[in-house]
This record gives C-alpha cells, structure tokens and sequence, in this order.
C-alpha cells in the first residue's frame, strides 16, 4: 500500500506510473454483475440479509462447487463473507483463543501473520524453497507440529506472491496429516480459476473438516464490492453465524446480488484470463532477457515474485528507485518473507497488456545502468 501511495503522489506531480504492485484485476467489473445490481438498486429499497447471506447466492456457490470440482457441498455449510478478510477474521475467531500456534508459508500474504497477531494468536512460519517448488508440504507440517503442537496451519494455492501451486497429491497429503493430527487447516483458494498449468484442486475434495475461503475479487473481477465465501465444517457454521451477527449483521445486499450474477459471466471472466495468460508468457519470456531470470514457478494467480538479490540487499530501495528513476511500481518482499524478502520483488501482471510490454521495456532501459546497491 505505500508503494500505491508513493506511484498516486509520483501521477499527481505529472509523473508516468506502470502498476506492477497492484494485486487487483485491471479488467472492469463483468457486466451481468453490474447490471444485476443496477436492477436491484433501482428496487429502492437496500436491505439486511441473513448473516450468513442470501439463500439463493449460497446456493449458487455449492453449484460452483458441484460444476468446477466435483464436489457436492450443501449450501447450509457456505457463510457469505465482507471480502475474504472478513472470511480470514471470522474463521481465526471460531478456531482460535489467544496464544494458540498456527502456521503460515514464507514468502506469504502479510495480512494472515497481521490478523493473527492482532488476535493474540502465534504465528509460526514455514520457509519454502526450490526443493518443493516453493510449496509447503505434509512432512514439513509433521516436523514443525512435533517440535511444537500447531493449533492451526493456513496455506494458500496458487499462492500469493508467488503463484506457485499445490499438486492434488501434496493437497491431499497435508489434508490428511491435518486431520490426524487434530490441525485446524484453512484453505486459501482465492486464486482458484487463474491456473496456466494445470486446474487447481480444492480442499474440500479431501477433507470435510477443512475450511475454504474463497472470494469473489480476484477471478470474478470485484475486488471493490468486498465479498467472499466460507465454506465450513458443520460444527463451525452456527458460531461463524453468531461472530457475523455481532460483527457486520451481513454483508452489503448490492454485493450479493453482484455476485450472484456474475456467476454467469464466464465467457467475459474467461477472456480476462486469456489477457492474464498472455502477460505471464510474455514476462516469462522476456524477465530473463533484461537480467531477472530468477523467479518462482508461475502456476496461478498473477504475480512473479523475482529475484533480486544480484543486484540488491534491499529491495524495498531498489522498488523505491525503479519507482523514481523508471516509472515502474513494485512491491518488495519484505512485505512477503520478513527473513528472505529483502532479496525479492513482486511484479503484478494483473494490468493491462500493453502496460506489462511498456513496463518490461522501461525496467529493462533502468536495468542496463543499474549499479549493485
């Protein structure tokens, strides 16, 4: 968030900014959500609903569900969430009291450690490396529980920052482990719909006791309407319920019509991703011509999280100075792994296509007379 704040004061002095920070979609809203929620503005009348969301958006989540992974989950089991922050706060509040141990990856999304530690809860972080393609495993989950009981574990696949992914087989395992183990596991699949190798499975294929957040801001292009989903074990949906009731009363009605709707926007969802896919070939491509050649696997999402430890001790510096000196907006990684993040950068590929070209293009001028800092 400060790199947005330093690329909005870097335009509004007449500067050009590439966005290459922004984890949000560049493609408008789909129209039949738009439209869907114009119609019931134009009702007049915007009210609650139940905490846990209309009935009729619940069960078109457990149809998503049925038609994408094969799996029939019951609508009674999906809680309707503000955005899947919300999804994140509501499920650490069920779980978890004060002082309990649960996991996360490194590099990973920093609002999980920031939520958790806000609640009192310990975070304990698994480092990934090359040696698993970047991905938590069930035998890294075993030695850390048996060093110390893990109350929790949330991992999330494709991953952000670096869009890396967890195989069928990897999932099942940590499903399994988790189970035995008697490790609460939360299931990110915010990215789900935006694979390039391979589809991604969901948790829920394995295990009925895992927790799925789920939302509708990044392959449905909502970002800005603050909705999601939780789908959850039986023993947890009344006190998710309660927590809601207390908490937001229910999330924005306009949302849930939206996103209802979308649901049916496929074929334009369908054609963002096509542009997302052609973006990430072309950095793939090109990343390694300009100096940045190191990166984590691309299997989902839309980001590249780079290595820049050839050129840079600190890279929340050296984003400062591609910001200033090139007109390029990127992320660091400290944001990401506050042991190794200082070596990385995430560039977003969730932009414009021609932006990504010209973005490329600016960082690889910068790159050629770039010094080691």
């Amino acid at each position: 968030m400060d790199v947005m704040s330093a690329a909005a004061e870097r335009e509004k002095a007449g500067g050009s900014v590439i966005h290459m920070e922004v984890g949000e979609p560049g493609a408008p809203v789909p129209e039949a959500a738009r439209l869907a929620a114009q119609g019931a503005l134009a009702q007049g009348r915007v009210s609650y609903t139940q905490a846990l969301g209309l009935p009729s958006l619940r069960q078109r989540i457990a149809q998503f569900y049925h038609e994408t992974y094969g799996v029939d989950v019951p609508a009674s089991r999906i809680a309707v969430t503000t955005g899947s922050s919300a999804g994140f706060l509501l499920s650490f509040l069920a779980l978890f009291d004060a002082g309990a141990r649960v996991a996360i990856a490194a590099p990973g999304y920093p609002a999980y450690r920031n939520i958790l530690e806000a609640l009192g809860i310990t975070c304990v972080t698994i480092a990934t490396d090359a040696s698993t393609r970047h991905v938590v495993t069930a035998q890294m989950i075993e030695t850390v529980h048996a060093q110390d009981k893990l109350d929790g574990i949330l991992l999330m696949s494709p991953a952000n920052p670096s869009g890396t992914m967890m195989s069928p087989d990897i999932l099942l395992e940590i499903c399994e482990t988790c189970d035995r183990l008697g490790i609460a596991f939360i299931s990110d699949e915010i990215y789900h719909g935006l694979t390039y190798v391979a589809p991604a499975q969901t948790a829920l294929a394995f295990s009925g006791s895992a927790i799925v957040v789920n939302s509708f801001s990044k392959y449905f292009c909502m970002t800005g309407w603050r909705i999601g989903w939780l789908v959850l074990p039986e023993t947890l949906v009344r006190p998710i319920e309660r927590l809601q009731q207390s908490m937001a009363i229910s999330v924005p009605y306009l949302s849930q019509v939206a996103a209802e709707a979308v649901f049916d926007a496929r074929d334009e969802l369908e054609a963002t991703k096509q542009s997302y896919g052609r973006s990430r070939a072309y950095l793939m491509e090109y990343l390694p011509k300009i100096g940045l050649e190191k990166f984590h696997p691309v299997d989902g999402a839309f980001y590249v999280y780079v290595d820049i430890s050839h050129l840079t001790d600190d890279a929340s510096a050296f984003c400062k100075r591609m910001l200033n000196e090139a007109g390029v907006a990127a992320t660091p990684g400290l944001d990401f792994d506050r042991e190794r993040g200082t070596h990385f950068m995430r560039l977003s590929f969730a932009g414009r296509e021609a932006d990504i070209v010209e973005g490329v293009r600016r960082m690889g001028a910068w790159l050629a007379t770039f010094a080691h800092t």
